[in-house]
């Protein structure tokens, strides 16, 4: 069994915004204080619906890491680290394609629906149709326990527990590895040894997945295994494979509840989205220039928070105190529009402070930027050439 990890991604598609924040950064920051955090800038994923115009992607790239490190991510917890510069991905994506079939990856529901939604580019190519299978090469040649995503991205992360799962079947063949897993299984001592076998019929027999857990609980706990014996046992619990390619779990990522200033979704490309680091006096003025509840024409009319798109706002960035004087107010016309704004300005430009303050190093001095990535592509590539090598030779390549 692998260590727990935890591997994600941003496409390098321009600068990020307050969106990004809110839906995934924030989530990054607090996860890699608790577990081991991979986020890798998905460059090879920018080009399967940008191939015609790459010249962005060099430009977003190094925006986008200082975006990160303002939000807070830290590289002394984290590993950061560029997709092409671990061509071990590709190499993975590759060998994966060989035993991956054709019907999982059209049936992938996001094919379909992005095909129409970006029905001004031609996505009929190799590229667009293979992304979830490189974007499972991504996550599997970490051996990761855990991808944060939110839940349209759930079906991506079967299919990666699909590709493993068939991966193992088809290439986990040890020479003698039955006898060698009974060997392991002597080395847990008698009791544990009974309560293995006891616990590996009931899965095998019954389907139990609770005597799984228990089993593989238990091996988590027995000191005296080495890693190899240690993967014999789970993959002889399973069947009589040896677990190559873990599977990995998602972890969902509560939604962002904070739409664009329209109320649509947030995003550079609709015009309606607030940069993570945007200059003060743009936000101010984007803010108060939103639409409001249509139905306050005048400074006298009667609104309604449910209505306006700077009420979405306020629950995000107000306290319960301000959101009553903002619902009393607004319904009552005690207050104006302008006033109701404010207090999101101000937490935004709050919000921001610190991040202004943390990009400005990098900034001043873009060769940090490069060094921390140089640390955390060398790191990363060093996890992936070990994965690597067990590839290779389950799949005969090892010579």
């Amino acid at each position: 069994m692998y260590p727990d990890r935890v591997v994600s991604g941003m496409r390098p598609t321009g600068a990020l915004h307050l969106g990004h924040y809110h839906g995934a950064l924030k989530n990054w920051v607090k996860l890699q204080s608790e577990l081991p955090c991979l986020f890798f800038v998905a460059d090879w994923h920018a080009l399967t619906t940008h191939y015609d115009d790459p010249s962005i992607i060099e430009t977003s790239t190094w925006e986008m890491v200082i975006d990160w490190l303002a939000a807070g991510v830290d590289p002394s917890q984290s590993t950061l680290f560029i997709q092409s510069r671990v061509p071990e991905h590709a190499e993975l994506h590759l060998l994966l394609s060989m035993a991956t079939p054709l019907g999982w990856l059209e049936r992938v529901p996001t094919y379909k629906d992005q095909q129409e939604k970006l029905a001004d580019r031609d996505l009929a190519t190799y590229g667009f149709l293979g992304y979830p299978l490189l974007q499972a090469a991504d996550v599997l040649i970490y051996r990761a326990s855990q991808v944060p995503v939110g839940e349209d991205q759930i079906p991506h992360i079967e299919m990666m527990r699909e590709i493993s799962r068939r991966f193992n079947h088809l290439y986990g063949k040890e020479k003698g590895f039955e006898e060698k897993a009974r060997e392991a299984v002597k080395k847990l001592g008698s009791k544990r040894s009974k309560l293995y076998q006891e616990l590996r019929t009931k899965f095998q027999e019954q389907g139990d997945d609770e005597a799984l857990a228990q089993a593989k609980a238990m091996l988590d706990d027995a000191q005296n295994l080495s890693m190899i014996d240690r993967e014999r046992l789970f993959g002889y619990l399973e069947g009589s494979r040896k677990l190559i390619l873990t599977e990995p779990q998602a972890l969902l990522t509560e939604a962002s509840r904070l739409p664009g200033l329209d109320g649509a979704k947030m995003s550079k490309s609709y015009g309606n989205a607030i940069a993570l680091r945007e200059d003060k006096d743009t936000v101010i003025k984007k803010v108060r220039t939103m639409p409001t509840d249509p139905q306050r024409v005048r400074r006298t009319d009667a609104g309604d928070p449910g209505k306006c798109p700077v009420w979405q706002f306020h629950l995000v960035y107000s306290d319960d105190a301000t959101r009553q004087w903002v619902d009393k107010g607004c319904r009552s016309a005690g207050i104006g529009c302008l006033e109701c704004k404010q207090p999101v300005i101000d937490a935004i430009l709050r919000e921001q402070q610190p991040m202004l303050e943390r990009a400005q190093q990098y900034i001043d001095d873009p060769s940090l930027v490069r060094a921390i990535i140089a640390d955390g592509c060398d790191n990363a590539r060093k996890l992936a050439q070990d994965t690597m090598r067990d590839v290779r030779e389950a799949m005969g390549l090892g010579y």
